[in-house]
């Protein structure tokens, strides 16, 4: 088993940035991959950044250039940093683990919310 709990979250102008963390108990090092996950009122979960225990990462197109997902030596906690927020990046984020000995399991989300 493994929990997550997500912060950073909050309201932040358009242009703004916001930095958020993702700390993983439990079964730390069973872990093979995590990412950001975000969910729009309205809209389907979709994945933000991932980054593998290799250090290998993945960006959705909408993010790349603007967020950095990245995980300290000890593999946790995660972060992921969001420069140049724009409105359309207004979502609930998750953090998200995947072992491929544990499965799949997700935080509590942390609201971010991009406005002026």
């Amino acid at each position: 088993q493994v929990q997550l709990v997500e912060s950073g979250g909050g309201l932040v102008q358009p242009g703004g940035f916001l930095r958020l963390s993702c700390v993983a108990s439990g079964s730390i090092f069973s872990i093979t991959a995590m990412g950001w996950y975000r969910q729009a009122p309205g809209k389907q979960r979709e994945l933000v950044a991932r980054i593998t225990s290799i250090g290998s990462t993945t960006y959705a197109d909408s993010v790349k250039g603007r967020f950095s997902i990245s995980r300290d030596y000890a593999r946790n906690p995660m972060y992921l940093q969001m420069n140049s927020l724009k409105p359309e990046d207004t979502a609930v984020y998750y953090c998200n683990a995947f072992g491929p000995g544990i499965g799949n399991f997700w935080g509590q989300g942390t609201q971010v919310t991009v406005s002026s």
